[in-house]
């Protein structure tokens, strides 16, 4: 009996999930097939899709060919700028053989400017020797004792410088009329003539002297009263600076007036 009960349950449960599962199964189809597009829709998805992909590809292909364009004009952009590089290399490669060469010329006209330049100072220095020997080689002067009158100078128990003081020629000025002295400019040998002129019974007499030295003796002595003159003449070795003058003898007189009675010449023959 109860077996019976157990089985008439189980067919009853059976029954009604078979019913349920083929109402969802129904639905579930129904459902699907509310989803489904049409063919009409999926040919136009197709289309556009076709359109679109057209529309892709010729974009594409321009922008491939404006990539390229844009390649190319890179391309000529960087082999002008290596041009550019290599003409830029060459200037300055070339600007500074220019600079290199300019500075080398320069230096070659300062060298020369500098050898010219000292050419030219020797020159000048040679000139200016040259003028100095040509004024120093012409060397003469000549000059009388009074410088306007006439009369007597002396006696004197020393001997005095005799200053001829009336200069008729003083060519380089080597004879100092205020002094008597005459002072060698330049080593060389000179000659010289002097003169004196007495009158009456005390002796005349011109004593040469060459820095400070006794070197020639012009002299003369008449006791009769009568006039007298007396003259020498002399070549001496002279070094630059030696002083030669004509001092009166001791306790004798000298003469002189405007018709230049004693006299002192002298002048370079050569230098040495």
């Amino acid at each position: 009996m109860e077996i019976m009960v157990f089985f008439s349950l189980l067919l009853l449960v059976c029954s009604v999930s078979t019913y349920q599962t083929e109402a969802d199964i129904k639905i579930l189809d129904q459902q699907i097939l509310n989803q489904q597009p049409s063919p009409y829709d999926i040919n136009a998805v197709l289309r556009e899709m076709a359109v679109s992909l057209a529309e892709q590809k010729v974009r594409i292909t321009f922008l491939e060919k404006e990539n390229q364009d844009q390649e190319t004009k890179l391309e000529i952009q960087k082999t002008e700028i290596e041009r550019q590089k290599t003409e830029t290399d060459q200037l300055k490669l070339l600007s500074k053989e220019q600079a290199a060469k300019l500075e080398t010329e320069i230096n070659q006209l300062k060298l020369k400017s500098d050898e010219q330049e000292a050419k030219l100072e020797s020159q000048k220095t040679e000139t200016d020797q040259l003028k100095q020997e040509l004024q120093v080689k012409q060397v003469a002067f000549s000059a009388s004792l009074l410088d306007q009158g006439s009369g007597e100078t002396g006696p004197f128990d020393t001997q005095i410088t005799l200053i001829f003081k009336r200069v008729l020629t003083n060519i380089g000025n080597a004879y100092n009329p205020h002094t008597g002295i005459f002072t060698a400019p330049v080593r060389g040998v000179y000659h010289f003539d002097w003169k004196v002129y007495g009158h009456g019974k005390i002796e005349t007499g011109g004593v040469l002297f060459r820095n400070g030295e006794k070197m020639f003796l012009a002299h003369e002595h008449q006791p009769s009263g009568v006039a007298v003159s007396a003259s020498n003449g002399v070549a001496l070795l002279l070094e630059v600076g030696d002083q030669v003058s004509v001092r009166l003898w001791d306790n004798s007189v000298v003469y002189d007036s405007k018709t230049h009675d004693t006299t002192f010449s002298g002048h370079l023959i050569f230098t040495m």
